[in-house]
């Protein structure tokens, strides 16, 4: 009965052609841990549908109701409680498994020729993950979300000739009300759909070019394995492992992640003393910070983002491998997250003058990290290559 019932959908869709293609993909046999927060990321984001759907069915997107909604979800929902907290933390969960990612990819230069599409598909799932979280981060309706949510909509006005239109268009009223919780929600619930969408573009890039590994070379035919069961097995161990945290965060610490002051109703006669976003914007909210000028400073935290895009070009050196067989690009590396960490820390705190200042150092090094490595990289390759390189790597050159 069943092989009758998949023949007849096989004339109709190509069901086996497409699971066997998925299962059989081919897989450099020597791929680590690292390359496991890819399809990490894919069970995240199964996990923040099906809890925001959920909660979605209680939710009262009006600016009256909305912060006594989340309440009832934590107090009288069965399991309401559980379904906040596996969404709240697994939006941070997101971001640190997404940056990891990142970070795996700048390390091993996967981002390389010929993976630049599928480099640019992920820049582009950065930006509508970011784009969701921060629409979500007002949904609670407390005083960080709402003063959050004002700030930023507030650095539109930055842009040319029509900044005061588009702070009106984002917000649909002349201030943060409940025109703008009504379409915050909206879109909040339709971009993980969007997300959904772009995953698969990046899958189809990532199946046409196939995964890096962590030699950075070419692999011969004996080299490469189906993807089913040898990495299935190790995504599995990799998805344990990660519940296991999660489910600390979870049952045990959910407030760590959520800011305190969102625990009160918005209120908007009364400032925070201090505001900040989550954590992962810190970073982008410190370089914002450390511009004096407005304009200035939302043009630098936009190109921080947008500027990795630009890293197939930026980066000259012909040696594959990234950091594996280069010291000074390993070294630039590194000094890269250190500076991440302090950028985090300046954009998590009060601004003083200290803070300024090294906000502003921070935000240079950032900047010229990818400004100085088309000289750093071709200068390095030269150097390596006269000092030489292993005999893979110097094949790979010529």
């Amino acid at each position: 009965m069943f092989k009758r019932t998949l023949a007849w959908i096989d004339q109709r869709f190509p069901l086996t052609h497409f699971v066997k293609d998925t299962a059989e993909y081919g897989t450099p046999r020597n791929l680590s841990y690292w390359w496991n927060f890819g399809s990490l990321a894919g069970v995240v984001l199964v996990l923040q549908l099906v809890t925001g759907i959920f909660l979605a069915m209680h939710y009262k997107a009006d600016i009256a109701t909305a912060f006594d909604s989340i309440q009832h979800i934590m107090r009288d929902v069965n399991y309401g409680w559980l379904l906040r907290y596996m969404h709240s933390t697994g939006a941070s969960a997101f971001f640190a498994i997404i940056y990891i990612h990142m970070a795996r990819t700048l390390f091993y230069g996967s981002y390389r020729a010929p993976r630049e599409l599928l480099w640019w598909t992920g820049q582009g799932l950065l930006l509508l993950l970011m784009a969701t979280a921060f629409m979500g981060y007002l949904l609670p309706w407390g005083q960080m979300s709402y003063w959050g949510a004002a700030v930023i909509t507030n650095l539109f006005r930055a842009t040319p000739f029509f900044g005061e239109q588009v702070v009106h268009w984002l917000r649909g009223d002349f201030q943060v009300g409940d025109a703008t919780l009504t379409r915050f929600y909206a879109l909040h619930f339709l971009f993980p759909f969007i997300i959904v969408g772009a995953v698969l573009v990046h899958l189809i890039a990532l199946h046409t070019v196939k995964s890096s590994n962590p030699s950075g070379l070419e692999l011969k035919q004996k080299d490469i394995i189906p993807f089913h069961p040898y990495f299935t097995i190790k995504d599995l161990v990799g998805v344990g492992a990660y519940l296991m945290v999660f489910s600390v965060f979870v049952f045990f610490v959910p407030n760590t992640l959520i800011e305190a002051a969102n625990n009160i109703p918005a209120n908007p006669m009364q400032t925070p003393a201090h505001i900040v976003p989550e954590w992962y914007f810190l970073p982008f909210y410190a370089i914002l910070r450390s511009v004096p000028d407005l304009a200035g400073g939302v043009v630098a935290m936009g190109l921080s983002v947008l500027i990795f895009a630009a890293l197939p070009y930026l980066d000259r050196s012909r040696i594959s491998g990234g950091a594996v067989y280069r010291p000074v690009y390993r070294a630039m590396f590194f000094v890269f997250l250190v500076n991440m960490v302090v950028l985090g820390y300046v954009g998590a705190v009060p601004p003083t003058d200290r803070t300024i200042i090294i906000g502003q150092v921070a935000t240079l090094v950032y900047f010229g990290t990818f400004l100085f490595l088309p000289f750093v990289s071709k200068k390095e390759e030269a150097f390596l290559i006269k000092r030489g390189l292993p005999p893979a790597v110097m094949d790979s050159l010529k």
